[in-house]
């Protein structure tokens, strides 16, 4: 191998582990959120497999709650 050849390999060797290095973040990401998906997934499954439909929390009225104060400085 001449020169040319090892400095153009060197080069490609560069830019895919430059490559690796900025898509492996994005790839790790995309792994976890599969991984919460799935739970959530086995998570309602089993919700719905116990017959238990619980009103979600947005939906419940307000059942005797004081508004919150701040405590003020004296």
């Amino acid at each position: 191998m001449d020169t040319t050849r090892i400095q153009a390999l060197t080069s490609m060797a560069a830019v895919l582990g430059l490559f690796v290095l900025m898509t492996l973040p994005a790839l790790i990401g995309i792994a976890r959120e599969r991984r919460t998906d799935r739970q959530i997934e086995r998570a309602e499954a089993a919700r719905a497999a116990a017959g238990r439909r619980e009103v979600p929390v947005a939906s419940r009225p307000a059942t005797g709650a004081a508004p919150h104060r701040t405590a003020r400085a004296a």
